[in-house]
């Protein structure tokens, strides 16, 4: 049985381009109780692999946190199997804003510890008791009432190019830290103060919002789907998006426009611009803001040195990346020292 990935990326967007159909990307989550995560992984693999699934899920004793893109022709098949487990029966999938084919090229689905890194200890507190869900127009009149705060529940890579109007978005750059921050900027308001908390697909509200109920918060809400349902619904039922500019998202397209706006503005120059990038330099790719003019002047780096880096030849590159991890620097973006402003 196939349990791993056979091609590489490069292979399979070779493949898709060939193939010519359109895919969807889309996101879901559950929260369940899953008492082998392995052997769940090891069902899922293979049966998505027919299908064509790429993407990146996350499985663990407390459920699963699935990105991913398919066939749009496959998209019924996709929900009848999922609909063979009780606790993805009629499971809401988020469709993504933006479609690209290639925004998955593999299948990764990986067995984890949570399906959120969120460093909470749920035995300490009940994690289904969690926030009232709020629907497109019921969250706009939430935002209304002057006691409520709208709190931002993403990573301040993701906040930076896109973010409800007068939202609070912590300069965080793991949802863990949040936390903490949050409890206490609002430790005086837990009577008194209505929390509107959204994210991207609403998985990271879910637990949040049960942390900050049993922190003493008493009237605590969120966005039904995040951004994602939200934007859905915006366009359904012709309201005006509170949200301005980009929904960032982890995948190949780095983001999905929801309006016009662009808030954001480029780390190296300073030009308005929301386009995140990697740095060119593999052994650095480090995530930032690069605007058209700057990626060409730099080569797609981030600094002199990894442009450098990436006019060598490709095995002295790799000779240079040999037993070095960058993974702790890449979503730290506009906070690198490596990077400059050019006037």
């Amino acid at each position: 049985m196939q349990l791993y990935n056979l091609m590489s990326a490069d292979e399979r967007a070779k493949l898709i381009d060939e193939a010519g159909v359109q895919r969807l990307t889309l996101s879901f989550y559950a929260y369940a109780h899953i008492a082998d995560p392995q052997a769940f992984r090891d069902a899922l693999f293979p049966e998505w692999s027919k299908l064509d699934v790429l993407g990146r899920i996350y499985v663990a004793t407390e459920g699963i946190n699935a990105q991913l893109s398919l066939p749009a022709a496959n998209i019924s098949a996709f929900k009848d199997y999922l609909d063979t487990y009780p606790f993805m029966k009629d499971i809401r999938l988020n469709v993504a804003v933006e479609h690209d084919n290639k925004s998955f090229l593999k299948l990764t689905i990986k067995v984890r510890e949570k399906i959120v890194a969120d460093g909470l200890n749920d035995e300490t507190f009940d994690v289904t008791d969690i926030g009232v869900h709020l629907r497109a127009k019921e969250f706009h009149e939430m935002m209304a009432d002057p006691d409520t705060v709208v709190l931002d529940m993403r990573n301040h890579y993701e906040s930076e190019v896109g973010h409800f109007e007068g939202a609070v978005t912590p300069d965080v750059t793991t949802f863990r830290e949040s936390l903490p921050i949050i409890d206490k900027m609002l430790e005086e308001h837990k009577e008194n103060k209505n929390l509107l908390m959204y994210c991207t697909g609403g998985i990271r509200c879910e637990k949040a919002s049960a942390y900050f109920k049993h922190q003493g918060f008493k009237n605590v809400y969120q966005l039904e789907g995040g951004i994602i349902e939200y934007t859905r619904q915006v366009k359904a039922e012709g309201l005006d998006s509170k949200f301005i500019g980009k929904n960032f998202v982890f995948d190949n397209r780095l983001g999905e426009r929801i309006t016009e706006d662009i808030i954001a503005h480029c780390h190296q120059c300073g030009k308005a611009c929301d386009t995140h990038t990697n740095c060119a330099n593999e052994g650095c790719h480090l995530l930032f803001i690069q605007c058209p003019e700057c990626a060409e002047a730099m080569k797609g780096c981030c600094c002199d040195e990894c442009r450098s880096v990436v006019m060598l030849p490709e095995e002295e590159q790799k000779e240079l990346r040999k037993g070095k991890r960058n993974d702790a620097m890449i979503f730290r973006k506009g906070k690198s020292q490596s990077l400059f402003i050019r006037r």
